[in-house]
């Protein structure tokens, strides 16, 4: 059925602004902040559950009853952030250990490598870490543990996807959002985002309405999403922030169903259950949102009809903030580029955009990492970016650095498409993401 069009709903915490001609309004609100035709007000530093760990949050304590972000299960952080290696640098899930498929499925013979190792930092350790065992596959490890407790709890969920490939609902391609996660909240509206890279997962966000012709754990997917690099980064919310994360996903026309019980249990708190109903269609807004979370954490949305490089438009946000980011780099590729590299494809009302320069291969533990978008064991899915400026930004987005910087065609692939970028001001984490991308670039123009 095709999706309709469907104008953004307006709320208290998050404030839009149309990208056109028009002069901006000068107005402010709590949480968030309009972007005029001069450079943006780059994020604040985010309060200190971003910059140090907390005694308590090294004590394992079991969550409460709200879902939030865990390292394993009984572990409690406010953010983590997980980079899957890909099965070229990193293979399997290293040695003596077995998959499993506790969330549905059986474990997949894939015809190429796949790929289960990874590297963690969160709110306690904010330099990335090397982790054990299979990503996803238990509850000890980030994802796996953050997971399960939706998966096997009750709380009120939503999940979206472009490529749940058929089950339960067909990709979706432009104008779609190209975006993934799941969003999770208790009855007073408190919850947490994890947004993934990872096409077909998670597909199920209950024991109770399993995915009926595939399997819903990584490593037991009929497609092979753990062959290539991906990411995952898992944050915790408030009511306030849950209201600001679901006018994102609806600004950026995010892949769902609300209707079906597989991927959307709708509760909580009536405003929550309202904007839920909203999504699924494709918003006809031109206008990118920034939101600043609770966390000091800034949310940006970048809607399918504003027709723009997404990190050249993720730099200009940030006040023209040198950026190299690491995404699904493939035709049509948009080059590097550099400070003074003439962007056609462009609305003047977002600033001037700095150096946005493409990884194609970083380093982990002495080993070279491909990053480029190839569908080999060397590939790279994941969708992370770093400044390479004065700030200290680590940024986990949704989009690849796909599509034109000038015409004819500014509306091809990703330009076209909308998504969420996380913001994340943290010394620490974005020095630990700056080496993990660091190595060979793309050609500049």
């Amino acid at each position: 059925m095709p999706r309709k069009p469907a104008a953004p709903p307006a709320s208290p915490s998050s404030l839009t602004r149309t990208v056109g001609p028009l002069l901006p309004l000068a107005v402010a609100l709590v949480g968030s902040y309009v972007v005029g035709p001069s450079k943006a007000p780059p994020p604040s530093n985010p309060p200190s559950a971003t910059q140090a760990a907390s005694a308590a949050q090294a004590v394992a304590a079991p969550p409460g009853n709200s879902p939030v972000p865990l390292l394993k299960a009984g572990q409690a952080v406010d953010w983590w952030f997980v980079f899957k290696f890909n099965a070229g640098a990193f293979p399997e899930c290293g040695a003596g250990v077995q998959r499993a498929c506790p969330f549905g499925g059986t474990v997949q013979t894939y015809k190429q490598p796949f790929g289960q190792q990874f590297a963690y930092a969160s709110s306690i350790d904010h330099t990335l870490q090397k982790g054990g065992g299979c990503v996803g596959d238990t509850t000890s490890d980030p994802v796996g543990a953050t997971f399960d407790q939706v998966y096997s709890g009750h709380f009120s969920y939503l999940l979206w996807n472009d490529q749940f490939k058929g089950d339960p609902i067909a990709d979706e391609g432009a104008p779609a959002g190209h975006s993934k996660g799941m969003l999770a909240w208790d009855d007073a509206g408190n919850g947490l985002a994890l947004q993934v890279s990872t096409p077909s997962w998670p597909a199920s966000g209950s024991s109770q309405n399993p995915r009926k012709n595939d399997g819903n754990t990584l490593g037991c997917v009929i497609d092979n999403d753990v062959l290539v690099s991906q990411h995952f980064f898992a944050l915790k919310l408030n009511k306030d922030d849950v209201v600001a994360v679901l006018n994102g996903l609806q600004n950026a026309s995010v892949a769902t169903a609300p209707s079906n019980l597989q991927i959307v249990r709708n509760g909580g708190p009536p405003d929550i259950q309202a904007l839920v109903k909203t999504l699924g269609k494709v918003s006809t807004s031109k206008t990118a949102t920034q939101a600043k979370l609770s966390s000091g954490v800034l949310l940006i949305s970048k809607p399918s009809d504003l027709q723009v490089p997404p990190w050249q438009m993720i730099s200009a946000m940030l006040g023209g903030e040198p950026l190299r980011a690491a995404t699904w780099w493939a035709h049509p590729e948009i080059p590097s580029t550099t400070s003074t590299t003439t962007v056609g494809c462009w609305d003047p009302s977002l600033g001037k955009p700095g150096a946005v320069d493409i990884a194609t291969s970083g380093t982990w533990a002495g080993a070279t990492i491909g990053l480029e978008g190839l569908p080999a064991p060397v590939g790279n899915h994941a969708k992370i970016g770093v400044s390479t400026g004065t700030h200290t930004y680590a940024i986990f987005g949704d989009m690849n650095q796909q599509g034109s910087l000038s015409g004819p065609n500014c509306g091809s692939s990703q330009n076209g498409r909308g998504g969420l970028f996380y913001v994340v001001d943290d010394a620490p984490l974005a020095a630990s993401v700056k080496d993990l991308i660091k190595g060979a670039s793309a050609p500049a123009q």
